[in-house]
């Protein structure tokens, strides 16, 4: 079927088509108030090499120095930045944040990039958080932030880092104060309305469906009849 004998269809059934398309409308809306609006809060931080540089000086009494592995590495505190951002993406530190697996709440904790192993961002750790309360966004961006300074921490005594060439932790971008974020609802109003158009074009069409059939059900028991008045006509 064309597109104008698409049009010929909807208006000779406006009146399927416009109630169908109405409540839908109608559906679309109740939707878009019904789904909580999300609050956004973000915040950035980076790995900064102590003053006193990532080993500590040559002591001739020693036969190597001591250094931070967590620094002398290959890609240095770019390598840290990732590990620092696999730990608190793990699903025991978002439990022990107050952020259920499965609800309303959203964590991501990146280096900038959907592709952690990219690493292109350098020593970046971009935290966000999505969540239906505005003040519960911020504070939760808080505590991840907080969080990152303690696992840093734990893994640079876990392998004996001298304390003096502990990484520093410096806020790029504090906490900053949650935004709606309307995207998530407009989806789901926009959802909504399309599949009440598809239903109401399905209402449409089978309505005309069956007109037809009945139409064409009818002329075919009238033929036959035909003739036979003609006969009985002197």
């Amino acid at each position: 079927m064309d597109f104008w004998s698409t049009i010929g269809v909807l208006f000779r059934r406006w009146y399927i088509t416009i109630p169908a398309f109405a409540l839908a409308v109608g559906a679309a809306w109740a939707v878009y108030k019904t789904v909580p609006t999300q609050y956004t809060s973000n915040a950035v931080i980076v790995l900064t090499m102590p003053t006193h540089g990532g080993s500590l000086p040559y002591n001739p009494t020693q036969p190597n120095p001591e250094l931070n592995p967590l620094i002398v590495t290959d890609r240095g505190l770019t390598m840290t930045a990732s590990i620092l951002i696999a730990a608190l993406n793990a699903p025991d530190t978002a439990t022990d944040l107050g952020i259920p697996p499965g609800g309303e709440i959203e964590m991501k904790v990146t280096n900038g990039s959907s592709n952690l192993e990219a690493m292109a961002n350098g020593p970046l750790v971009y935290i966000e958080v999505q969540s239906p309360d505005p003040k519960l966004s911020e504070t939760l961006v808080a505590k991840i932030s907080a969080r990152a300074r303690v696992e840093l921490r734990e893994r640079e005594v876990q392998i004996q880092a001298p304390p003096q060439t502990y990484i520093v932790v410096t806020d790029v971008v504090s906490p900053t104060q949650a935004m709606p974020q309307i995207g998530r609802r407009s989806r789901a109003a926009v959802v909504s309305l399309a599949l009440g158009a598809i239903s109401a074009l399905t209402a449409a069409y089978g309505f005309e469906s069956i007109a037809v059939a009945r139409r064409r059900k009818r002329q075919r028991l009238v033929r036959p009849s035909t003739p036979a008045l003609a006969e009985r006509v002197p």
